[in-house]
């Protein structure tokens, strides 16, 4: 007997190019590449910004001025003319066979062929009483040939376009997908949720997303797709947090008080409550064999550094390896420098691995690290290279996470078997990042400063107070204090005026500031420039710094209190508030200065914040809130994949009830096996499986 043939899953009709579509020209193709589609469902779901609601629909007569309403009539006018200042002017007439409304289109030449005599119309806008008639200037236009003209045009959606591309002309190819496409989508939340919620089922969403009857239903269709995209992340996040705690395990490093009272020793002070609650958290993870996944936020200045090396020296204490890992050089240099201070009088083994070394430098350090003669590692992305083979690896720190992309983080796991796993950073995070892009991790929180750290006074100066500041500062050099001058860029740029480090370097060290030292930091400097530069801050033979961001995290020089920071507008909320944080953390108050010419209110409302508070959550928040999220954070950084339809701004509530749910679905369908889960399950791994290795839950 013959064997059937074997039979390959038929195409999917979503997925197949617009170019298939019936009546797409070329023309229009190339539009909607512009915008980023190129399949089916990507016109599906490129939603739209906003709907105009056209369903206040009146006679002429009866029109009100400043209101958007909507009229008809038939065309029975068609001009143009030029204007004395060269402007030009197309109107166009319609009436109601007594009544007439005049659509005008100013600089649009080309607007009069769109129309012609005794075409059936609907005009929308805001109306004018201009002379003896009403009047719209470049009101929406809906063409009602064959139709009665009582009709309205309804709630018109209004899309993101691209140049050439009207949005009725958009709604068009909107409208025939729909029609044509909607059936075939897959409906993937379970009908429990659907009631539960009251969200449509997917084929009247999408349809009420693009042609709405009002615009609550269109309201309602959005959240629900909102929410099922905030589900699969979350529902994604749920299940790798149970892959690596169920099913993965790690030593266990217990703390005995011996242990915490040789630690303790270390330290020239004690631990805040908010340090000794979040080192209570950490080791109470660290006792158990399923992998500790912990994110450990701190504001600037409250000490998270000690928390991170309490928990590597239990780790150690235990006959295990630990790693602290930074994103640059400078940060991982600081920690080792840190480090050094607290175990100068231990027997703690220990190594910085930075791409700076010699061949034959990493050589040896790498045989020490495969040999189990280095108990601490200190590096930069160096440690997580393939060449890295570690003995007994117990415990990965890595600080300012969001520094590092998804790939490297997940690679970290792969140092060892199963180590635990500490994110740390001083860049406060906004609960909704917190609740994504960290949604698998437990957090530790540190909001308290040690005591007797002194508040940064911040102040915003205009450029015609420079002189005086100059002064200011001459005075604090001379009394022997240290000064940060932070500049956005290293060279002149010919598309922005801003202070170059380079330039202004050049102007301070010949001009005002002639008679101090004065060093330059940029990140285009080799490892060695840098390092000797930083040194000699660090020793006071430089007084004054020029630098671009790099010393936005771990510089730490007590001595330096006074800061300079040039175009201030250019920078995000929680970025300025890293850079006030290298100041002011010694005894003395610091002073941070900023010199800002801001061109839009929300420029204006982020340095007015700035310098109100010094409490840098209050500040991711307000940052996110002015600024978005993906500009606070970096949208590249999640990994996860943009986001195609929820804002993690506006859509916060939306994103705390998906995380719910999720919870409680895995909770209860580890795995989500049943067959009413299937759906999902499928969605979440065909979207998130690689990037969050959920092959073996696949």
């Amino acid at each position: 007997m013959v064997p059937p043939p074997p039979t390959t899953a038929p195409p999917n009709p979503l997925e197949q190019p617009l170019s298939d579509l019936r009546g797409m020209t070329s023309t229009r193709l190339q539009q909607l590449q512009r915008l980023g589609l190129t399949t089916v469902r990507d016109v599906l779901f490129h939603f739209p910004r906003s709907y105009e609601d056209l369903t206040d629909i009146r006679p002429i007569p009866q029109l009100s001025a400043e209101r958007v309403q909507t009229t008809l009539g038939e065309v029975v006018e068609i001009g143009g003319r030029q204007l004395a200042d060269g402007r030009t002017i197309v109107s166009i007439v319609i009436s109601d066979g007594q009544h007439c409304l005049e659509g005008v289109w100013f600089n649009q030449p080309w607007a009069a062929s769109r129309f012609r005599y005794g075409q059936q119309l609907s005009f929308s806008g805001k109306p004018k009483w201009y002379r003896d008639h009403w009047q719209m200037s470049n009101p929406r236009v809906q063409h009602l040939d064959g139709l009665s003209l009582g009709k309205s045009p309804g709630i018109v959606p209004i899309y993101p376009l691209t140049e050439g591309l009207r949005n009725d002309q958009l709604w068009s190819v909107m409208r025939r997908t729909v029609d044509a496409q909607a059936a075939n989508l897959v409906e993937i939340l379970p009908a429990e949720l659907r009631r539960r919620h009251s969200w449509p089922d997917v084929h009247a969403a999408i349809r009420n997303i693009h042609a709405p009857k009002t615009v609550a239903l269109a309201r309602t269709a959005r959240r629900r797709f909102v929410f099922e995209e905030f589900l699969l992340l979350q529902l994604a996040l749920a299940l790798r947090r149970r892959e690596v705690r169920d099913r993965r395990k790690a030593p266990i490093l217990k703390l005995t008080p011996t242990i915490d009272t040789r630690i303790r020793r270390l330290f020239p002070f004690q631990l805040t409550g908010d340090q000794a609650r979040a080192v209570s958290e950490i080791c109470q993870d660290l006792a158990s064999d399923r992998p500790m996944q912990r994110l450990l936020q701190a504001d600037v200045g409250a000490g998270k550094t000690a928390v991170a090396v309490y928990a590597l020296l239990v780790t150690v204490a235990n006959k295990h390896q630990a790693v602290l890992m930074a994103p640059t050089e400078v940060l991982a240099r600081q920690h080792w420098l840190t480090l050094e201070c607290y175990l100068a009088h231990s027997r703690v083994r220990r190594l910085l691995l930075t791409g700076g070394l010699s061949g034959r430098q990493r050589r040896v350090a790498l045989a020490e690290i495969r040999s189990g003669q280095v108990d601490l590692v200190v590096g930069t992305q160096a440690v997580i290279e393939e060449d890295v083979q570690f003995s007994k690896l117990g415990l990965v720190v890595i600080d300012e996470q969001h520094r590092f992309g998804v790939g490297q983080r997940l690679r970290v796991r792969k140092l060892g078997t199963d180590p635990h796993y500490l994110v740390m950073t001083a860049t406060p995070i906004p609960r909704t990042v917190a609740l994504t892009v960290f949604g698998d991790l437990d957090t530790s929180i540190i909001h308290e400063l040690p005591p007797g750290r002194q508040p940064v006074k911040t102040r915003w100066i205009v450029a015609e107070k420079r002189e005086q500041l100059y002064a200011r500062l001459r005075e604090q050099l001379r009394a022997g204090r240290q000064a940060f001058v932070v500049c956005p860029l290293v060279e002149e740029s010919e598309a922005f005026d801003l202070k170059a480090a380079e330039r202004q370097y050049e102007e301070l060290k010949e001009g005002p500031f002639r008679e101090f030292s004065l060093g330059l930091l940029h990140g285009r400097q080799d490892v060695g420039d840098k390092e000797k530069v930083m040194e000699q801050f660090r020793s006071r033979d430089i007084d004054m710094l020029v630098s671009t961001t790099i010393i936005e995290v771990g510089v730490d020089v007590p001595n330096a209190t006074l800061m300079v920071v040039e175009h201030a507008e250019r920078f995000g909320l929680s970025q300025l508030h890293q850079l006030r944080g290298r100041i002011s953390r010694g005894a003395v108050a610091g002073e941070c200065y900023l010199f800002a010419n801001p061109t839009t209110d929300d420029a204006r409302d982020r340095l007015q914040a700035f310098t109100k508070t010094t409490d840098g959550f209050k500040l991711a928040e307000e940052d996110a809130r002015l600024r978005g999220l993906g500009e606070f954070f970096g949208t590249r950084q999640h990994g996860w994949g943009e986001l195609r339809v929820a804002d993690l701004t506006t859509d916060r509530e939306v994103l705390q009830l998906a995380r719910k749910d999720a919870i409680a679905l895995v909770a209860a369908d580890a795995g989500l096996r049943r067959p009413e889960h299937a759906p999902l399950r499928q969605a979440v791994l065909q979207r998130y499986g690689q990037t969050m290795e959920l092959a073996e839950i696949g």
